[in-house]
């Protein structure tokens, strides 16, 4: 029980991720890889910042500034320079790694027995019940800050620019300045997972963001499958079947591993899986047309 309960309580943390990749996915329709480089930021400020014995809300706030920082140097990259999203990601993501080792100084930091963001609450005996209640509370937060922003005039200015950029450019609606803002969002997301994670591992690792992108993107597709199953309008839905795809992604996995499927092939089933979400509804589809 144990076992799932901690695949539940990493599909939470991840689930930031997951909003982040919906926002750059399914509103912009940017492939946005910038995503692997971000989440380690995320948790490279977060060890760094701990060990200097910052407290936690303030490293969070900083950790959001890094991670919209990340997105923003992408969405330059790409509105300005005129470069493709996919290769402007690919670009900030290799940029972040020699930021990451630098802040750093090592390949890996461990963070055990430092006070961390899941020791805040104490309701239960069980430290793990415990530490879901605070995942699911942060995410909650998250969740609901986001579902707010998207219901706004800014929210649906920005929906409607990843919809139609010709009709938002006639309503006057700068789409450069959308999409920039729109990664950073999305990247400042991705940091907070980083954050969650490494303090939920006990460390950061330099090549812990290394497909990452992959897992979101899975979360991503679980949840607009649902979405698309049970024709999901509102935007408060879709994002909570978003989180619930990060959790059922990671109970996927943790099932494989139940099964006795060597570890070492984990990424292997991740990206099978993830190909398989995206193959057989369309492969389904062919047929029946």
């Amino acid at each position: 029980m144990t076992f799932y309960l901690t695949a539940l309580l990493l599909g939470l943390c991840l689930g930031a991720m997951g909003l982040g990749i919906f926002i750059t996915m399914k509103i912009f329709r940017i492939p946005d890889i910038t995503t692997d480089g971000s989440y380690t930021l995320g948790a490279t400020v977060t060890a760094v910042l701990i060990l200097a014995g910052w407290p936690l809300p303030l490293v969070a706030g900083v950790v959001v500034i890094a991670g919209a920082l990340a997105g923003v140097l992408t969405g330059l990259v790409h509105t300005r320079l005129r470069i493709d999203a996919l290769l402007a990601g690919i670009l900030v993501m290799t940029a972040l790694y020699s930021v990451n080792l630098s802040l750093m100084g090592r390949s890996n930091i461990p963070l055990l027995g430092i006070p961390t963001v899941f020791k805040a609450l104490t309701v239960f005996s069980n430290p793990i019940w415990n530490q879901v209640l605070v995942g699911g509370f942060f995410l909650a937060i998250l969740g609901a800050i986001l579902a707010y922003l998207l219901r706004t005039d800014f929210g649906i200015a920005m929906r409607a620019t990843g919809n139609s950029e010709s009709m938002t450019r006639a309503l006057g609606i700068n789409n450069d300045r959308m999409k920039i803002i729109g990664l950073a969002m999305a990247n400042a997301l991705t940091a907070l997972s980083g954050f969650l994670v490494t303090q939920y591992q006990g460390f950061a690792d330099i090549n812990m963001g290394i497909g990452i992108v992959l897992v979101g993107l899975g979360s991503v597709l679980i949840g607009d499958a649902l979405i698309s199953w049970f024709s999901v309008r509102s935007i408060v839905l879709q994002l909570s079947l978003v989180v619930l795809g990060s959790v059922l992604f990671q109970l996927v996995l943790a099932v494989a591993l139940s099964l006795g499927v060597n570890p070492n092939f984990l990424k292997l089933i991740t990206s099978v899986f993830v190909l398989a979400i995206v193959g057989i509804p369309r492969l389904t589809r062919s047929r029946e047309s």
